[in-house]
């Protein structure tokens, strides 16, 4: 043989004794030193589980827990290992039938695929998992994953706290999915807003199972475990306490209330009535509960304090009185002689007082709520120009200052803008030059296109409270760990133009509302409030009862607004539900007497509209009529027979 062929030989032999070597070393090392495929490659005995975080939970300014984690079971499946079983006896322990077994597995395999565990049975109530924890071994691709689920010890604030609802397809998909299939995202509220934080970190838990699929313990000593990391805790300015009080003011009536501390924005209490017991929301029932309180005419999962946009009424005088005030077009002395009627637009427009002197003056017209002094005095601002569609600019201009016709930006979704109306809106009414002051004159006490949100409405209380600032409102104060996300709720919101003495002349005529105005019957003794009763014309039935305040007049503490819808006079019912709420945060109780009596009252008093009394007749008779059928499909009956048996 050749040298050369002999050279050839040898590199070929040690070329192939090299590769050899490679697959060699690289086996000894994927079989022996990298157990991470050891892993994979007895996916038979080990199986991957997903560790839920517990939510953050959230606290009241006094450090209760308001919204804190119970925990439950979903019932999981993997389809592709699920092997013959005794389904019927799989179907007794869940409560189900076998129908309901086979529509569920398909809906397994249609969300999460075959070899991916998907939920087969959300949020078992615990004798459910009892059962199915001592029997899930004879069951396999079938396991029991630990569920925090929200708890709310107080049974209110259900608008606040939000929704939390497992992530659907749209929801992964927007998120580009970074949720998955049984994950829990908050939809709504607080649990909406302030997600990134309160979700937490999944984590992953490897446990060995034997031949007869039971838990054999952890995979490599939980060596490839990853710990669930918690969400953070959120620290609310909300009372819990004053918030149950408030739900309890306006029970079996249609409103809200809104106080916020206006020294910081924060939120003290909110509320929307009718309200519900966010408890009902958790658990295996939620789905059902959840579609009850949707068909339920009241629209209890409708936050009026923050999307009902009603005509403020002359809770709205005392910025109209400021404008007048730094426009020029009056003095603190400015009086007119009204004697029950307005007649400067050519038309009779009624005003409720009509006693002598109670317009001699700013104060005295603030005090007693005279239309036709502020009437007067909207036209002033309007006019005072020469030129009428620039009147209505700048008095918008200082509406949009003062917080109106746009969202505050408060922390929960679902805020609406209210109304502050524009030169545009009118052109499109009445066409170009056909509208004049005498035309929007309803402006001037707070009717017409105005519309505000209580939440706006006491946001206003706050401007005046502070002489000119408001912060924008929020129910969180602290985020454990995390500040960035409450930058914007630390910014003061300042109007500048007007002079700390116009606002001390129209704080003193909301004094004297609490003194010897409209507002007097509801004063605490021994402490200066200030105030502004409202009675806003509704189109669809009685007037909406209106009522603003901030207490103490010096340092104010509280700052309120609260709506009754169909009540009335603001001085009826709206304005004592605020002066019990203000009591109740200053002093922290209620005076026994005649203070009890009128709360005890406010409480067990109903004033509902009739459109929704019918309406709640109506669906009780559906509701009795869906029990009778379901009733009737149990027991194989006649739905007739079934009803004569009732």
């Amino acid at each position: 043989m050749s040298v050369y062929n002999q050279s050839r030989k040898n590199i070929i032999l040690l070329i192939f004794i090299a590769a050899l070597a490679v697959i060699a070393l690289r086996l000894f090392f994927l079989q022996v030193v990298e157990t991470k495929y050891r892993l994979l490659a007895t996916a038979q005995a080990v199986q991957r589980k997903v560790v839920y975080p517990t939510r953050g939970i959230i606290y009241d300014r006094k450090g209760r827990a308001v919204v804190n984690n119970d925990a439950l079971y979903d019932l999981t499946v993997i389809p592709s290992e699920v092997k013959a079983m005794d389904t019927a006896a799989f179907c007794a322990l869940l409560g189900i039938d076998t129908a309901d077994f086979r529509t569920r597995m398909h809906r397994a395999e249609v969300r999460n695929g075959r070899v991916r565990p998907s939920v087969f049975a959300p949020l078992l109530p615990k004798e459910v998992y009892g059962r199915l924890q001592e029997n899930i071994y004879q069951f396999p691709g079938f396991d029991l994953v630990e569920r925090p689920v929200r708890n709310y010890p107080y049974n209110c604030g259900g608008n606040i706290w939000g929704l939390i609802s497992e992530a659907d397809s749209s929801i992964i998909k927007r998120s580009n999915y970074f949720y998955q299939a049984g994950d829990f995202v908050g939809i709504t509220g607080l649990e909406r807003t302030y997600e990134p934080v309160l979700m937490g970190q999944r984590g992953i838990h490897y446990v060995v199972r034997d031949v007869f699929n039971r838990v054999m313990g952890p995979y490599e000593n939980g060596r490839y475990d990853t710990a669930a990391i918690a969400g953070k805790n959120l620290r609310l300015s909300l009372d819990i306490e004053l918030q149950k009080l408030g739900e309890e003011l306006l029970a079996n009536k249609i409103g809200s209330i809104v106080a916020i501390d206006p020294q910081t924005g924060g939120i003290l209490a909110m509320v929307s009535s009718p309200s519900f017991d966010p408890n009902t929301l958790t658990g295996s029932s939620r789905g059902t509960n959840y579609m009850q309180l949707l068909r339920d005419p009241g629209k209890p999962l409708f936050n009026r304090a923050i999307q009902a946009m009603y005509p403020p009424g002359s809770t709205f005088k005392p910025l109209d009185a400021l404008v007048a005030l730094d426009e020029g077009v009056i003095t603190p002395a400015f009086g007119i002689n009204c004697v029950g009627y307005y007649y400067g637009c050519g038309r009779v427009l009624h005003c409720t007082e009509h006693w002598a002197g109670h317009s001699r003056d700013l104060q005295a017209a603030i005090a007693y709520s005279c239309n036709s002094y502020f009437f007067d005095i909207f036209r002033k601002i309007i006019d005072h120009s020469g030129n009428v569609e620039k009147g209505l600019v700048d008095w918008s201009n200082y509406m949009h200052a003062f917080g109106l016709g746009h969202r505050l930006g408060i922390d929960i979704p679902g805020e609406a803008s209210g109304n502050i109306p524009d030169t545009s809106h009118y052109n499109r009414i009445f066409g170009t030059d056909h509208w004049n002051s005498c035309t929007i004159v309803s402006c001037g006490i707070g009717q017409g296109e105005i519309l505000e949100t209580p939440l706006q409405i006491a946001n206003g209380v706050c401007l005046i409270a502070n002489h000119g600032y408001y912060y924008t409102p929020h129910f969180v104060n602290n985020v454990d760990g995390d500040t960035s996300l409450l930058a914007p709720f630390h910014q003061k919101h300042v109007v500048t133009r007007i002079p700390d003495t116009m606002y001390r002349t129209v704080i003193a005529g909301m004094a004297q509302v609490m003194e010897s105005g409209t507002g007097a019957r509801v004063k605490i003794p021994g402490l200066e409030m200030c105030g502004k009763t409202g009675t806003a014309q509704n189109p669809h039935g009685r007037d909406h009862s209106l009522f603003e305040a901030f207490a103490p007049r010096v340092n104010p503490k509280i700052a309120i607004a609260v709506v009754v819808e169909n009540a009335g006079y603001g001085a009826t019912y709206a304005a004592p539900i605020a002066s019990l709420m203000i009591e109740k945060y200053l002093h922290d109780t209620i005076a026994a007497g005649p203070r009890t009596e009128l709360m005890n009252r406010m409480k067990n008093t109903t004033i509902l509209p009739e459109y929704l009394i019918r309406a709640m007749k109506d669906k009780d008779e559906q509701d009795k009529a869906a029990a009778h059928t379901a009733a009737a499909r149990r027991t194989n009956l006649p739905q007739t027979a079934l009803v004569a048996s009732n």
